[in-house]
Formats: structure tokens, sequence, C-alpha cells
């Protein structure tokens, strides 16, 4: 999860992304407060909490999609907060009656939907992304291989959107599968050899496994489109394969070299040293 937040006109809207479904998550209460122009966050709290009763007694399923998060809070504590994606706080717009309805319905369109707006203009978003990398001391060559990699990562959950697999914990599941297939490790125990906890596993990988993650989800694509494979079952076999051949690969170059590919090395600033 990485904690990132947005901002509506001067109100701040703390927002989580979670990297292994690819979603954002919104919180509530924030979007609440910007419709009815509550300055107290307590106020805008219970009209969610009212809000939240009614929806819940008619029967909507805005109420059920809606889930809890730790964010941070006022008092500078995380606290679990109501959290949804923008495709269901878009629908739950439409339950506040509010002048700021259609702006925050298109603020949310486009902060929400940040992939779709890589889409349009794609070279901003890669010069930018590449910037970002360059200044917190990334080399021309993994800047390189990094987004080599996301292209062949793109490529593979496009395919996944047009074969019945559906954003968000399908992806994740199948991006498990790969992982553990080529790495031996899943995505959870790679990110805490490291020493990650918010930060994306990718922006913290060598060379190395940027490479053997690119193979894994490079083969898993060219064997699902070879077999046509649909739906989570067979999505999962594809995805077990395509790890597996990157695993070979992997192992092969190890038994060379005598070096281990998947390694607790990552790109996060040293610790302050403690005075004595």
């Amino acid at each position: 999860m990485q904690n990132q937040p947005a901002f509506f006109e001067e109100h701040e809207i703390r927002r989580v992304y979670d990297e292994a479904t690819e979603v954002w998550w919104f919180s509530v209460v924030d979007i609440v407060q910007v419709l009815t122009r509550q300055p107290d966050y307590q106020t805008a709290r219970k009209y969610w909490n009212k809000l939240k009763e009614r929806l819940g007694k008619e029967g909507s399923q805005l109420v059920t999609s809606c889930h809890q998060l730790k964010m941070l809070a006022a008092d500078g504590k995380q606290r679990p907060t109501d959290v949804a994606t923008a495709e269901t706080l878009l629908r739950l717009v439409q339950s506040v009656p509010s002048p700021k309805a259609e702006p925050i319905k298109l603020w949310l369109a486009k902060v929400g939907y940040e992939r779709i707006q890589e889409m349009a203009d794609p070279a901003r978003s890669l010069d930018r992304a590449r910037e970002t990398w360059k200044k917190h001391g990334r080399s021309e060559k993994w800047v390189q291989q990094r987004m080599t990699g996301q292209e062949t990562r793109n490529k593979l959950t496009d395919y996944w959107q047009e074969h019945d697999i559906k954003k968000g914990e399908e992806y994740a599941i199948l991006t498990n599968i790969i992982h553990q297939e080529w790495a031996e490790v899943d995505v959870k125990a790679h990110k805490t050899l490291k020493g990650l906890k918010s930060q994306n596993l990718r922006d913290h990988m060598s060379e190395a496994e940027l490479i053997f993650t690119a193979l894994a989800e490079l083969s898993t694509r060219q064997i699902a489109e070879s077999t046509e494979a649909t739906g989570m079952n067979e999505n999962k076999a594809a995805a077990k394969t395509g790890g597996s051949i990157a695993k070979k690969a992997r192992l092969e170059l190890e038994s060379k070299t005598g070096k281990k590919v998947v390694s607790g090395e990552n790109y996060l600033p040293p610790s302050p040293r403690k005075i004595k």
C-alpha cells in the first residue's frame, strides 16, 4: 500500500494505492466533507455515518463496496478509515445533494483513473516517471529496464482485461502466481526481504530482478495468447508456466555466477545514524 494524498481545490483528500490490485482507495469522509462543505471533519463524519445507515437500510451495494484501511488522521496516528474506489465514489456522489457534485465527479475521474490519462498521453507520463527515477539516483540503464518491464506488464494486463479477468483481486492473484513461480517467494515476502512497506516493489528491484520479472510476464502473456486462455483457471495455468520458464533461466544464471538474483537490496534512503 502506498499513501499519497491528492487535492481537490484547497481540500486534502487522503488516498492509498494498492499496488497488488492496481487500485486507488479514497477516504469517503474526505469526499463527503467536500460535498457537504463542512469545515469540521467530525460533522462530516457524522453525516457519512447517517448516510451509510440510510443506504444500508435501502439495500444499496454502495455501502458493501466500501472498505476500511488505516490512514493518517489529524492526530498523527494511523486510524481505520472508510475508503472506496473512484468508481464507487462516483455513484456515491449522487446520494449527496451538493453544488460540488459535478466538480468532484470530474476530479475523481481524473485522479482515480490515472492509467487512462497515461494511455491518452503516454509520452508525458513516461518522461515524468523517468525524471523521478533519475532524481532518486537510478542509472539510465536501470530506468530503461524499468520502463521496458512496465510496457511488458501493461501488455499482460491488457490481455487479462480482454479475457474475463477482473481488475483488482484477480490481477493480484495472477501476479502473485507468476512471482512465486519465478522467484520462489511471493510478492509480500519479496517486499519483506527488501524491508519495504508502502513502497512499490518494482521501484526497488535490481536490474536482474526486473529482467526476470519481465521475462516471466512476457512468457505468461505469450502462452496465454497461444492457448487463448480465458477466465481465471486457464490464466492461472498460463501464469504458472510463464513463471516457471523465468525460474529455469534464473536458476541457470545463478548456477553460473554463484550469485542469487532475488535479494534484499533496495533503493531506500539509509537510516539516520543514532547519536550515542
